[in-house]
């Protein structure tokens, strides 16, 4: 079973990693992780408060395991043995993400020392987590989504590569970029950037791309692409505002902006700018309402998941 990366009782866990540090780190590179993740807990010991959504896992895993026994090794070792959120995060990631070359033990401790040192990532999980139970009716339980959603898993997974990337630490990110492909089917680049209460629903197929930028509060279905022409260098991929629905199946192309409030129904290519709070769809994507009069939605479409309304507006669809 994978070691636990505690968050509380930092002091403690801190004096471990640090013992025999010198021997360690000429006998093992890979303990450098094991003083990132000393300095993480050392930042953070002081900055412990009360995580009412911790709590809430903590009050279903329970729940879960008194209904289903043969759970409890699982959610023990997942949830229940953790001190924190960040904790058991970080190891379901190691776990999930791990090879016989790249170990359960090293992904953990750098997946929680990048979401300890970084409050903003901290942030987002708890607000992902959220979004998720809020906008998919399939999400029984925050448990549920922390330990099987792995559209929320590849955003967490993610944020950590993103700050690698940021920090220098390429080769890492680009091999977590990978794992996260091959184990979630779900490919986003380590640079690009994404914002908070995002859902990836089903999430099989998304593929988003370097420059790609996304907002707060956005939902993006399956085999969904955020990608380049192929035909362009630098700034050449899509900017999607907060807000955005995009339905299965659709390609985004160029950097093209897609403004807040827009919705873009399954199956679109869309090669040029959606103008906030209207209606794309077709291929290529065409606006509901026509091009100098478009329908302007009076709902958040990420927040509604209305996926289908637009047809009855759609005077050209035929079935």
């Amino acid at each position: 079973m994978a070691p636990a990366v505690e968050f509380s009782g930092s002091v403690m866990v801190a004096t471990c990693l640090a013992r025999n540090a010198e021997q360690d780190l000429i006998s093992d590179p890979t303990t450098i992780y094991k003083f990132e993740l000393l300095r993480a807990l050392q930042r953070a010991k002081d900055k412990e408060e009360t995580d009412e959504l911790w709590m809430k896992i903590r009050e279903e895993a329970r729940r879960d395991v008194e209904q289903e026994p043969v759970l409890g090794s699982f959610y023990m070792a997942a949830i229940l043995s953790h001190g924190s959120l960040e904790s058991a995060l970080a190891t379901h990631l190691g776990n999930k993400l791990s090879t016989p070359f790249l170990p359960v033990s090293s992904l953990a401790e750098v997946f929680c020392a990048k979401i300890l040192e970084d409050g903003a990532i901290r942030t987002a999980v708890r607000e992902d987590l959220k979004a998720v139970k809020e906008r998919d009716p399939a999400c029984v339980s925050y448990v549920h989504c922390l330990l099987n959603f792995k559209g929320f898993l590849a955003i967490q997974a993610h944020r950590v590569a993103h700050r690698l990337w940021n920090q220098g630490r390429v080769p890492l990110a680009l091999i977590i970029q990978n794992r996260v492909s091959e184990v979630f089917a779900v490919d986003i680049h380590p640079a690009a950037r994404i914002g908070k209460r995002v859902l990836l629903d089903h999430a099989t197929g998304v593929v988003i791309g370097e420059t790609a930028v996304i907002g707060d509060d956005v939902s993006i279905l399956h085999s969904v692409t955020l990608g380049g022409t192929g035909n362009a260098n630098g700034d050449r991929h899509p900017k999607i505002a907060d807000g955005v629905l995009i339905g299965a199946g659709s390609y985004v192309l160029g950097n093209v902006k897609v403004g807040s409030g827009a919705k873009i129904g399954a199956g679109s290519v869309v090669l040029k700018e959606i103008p906030a709070r209207t209606t794309a769809v077709g291929n290529p994507a065409r606006l509901i309402g026509g091009k100098d009069n478009p329908i302007k939605l009076t709902k958040i479409p990420s927040m509604t998941m209305d996926l289908t309304s637009y047809i009855s507006q759609w005077s050209e669809y035929v079935i």
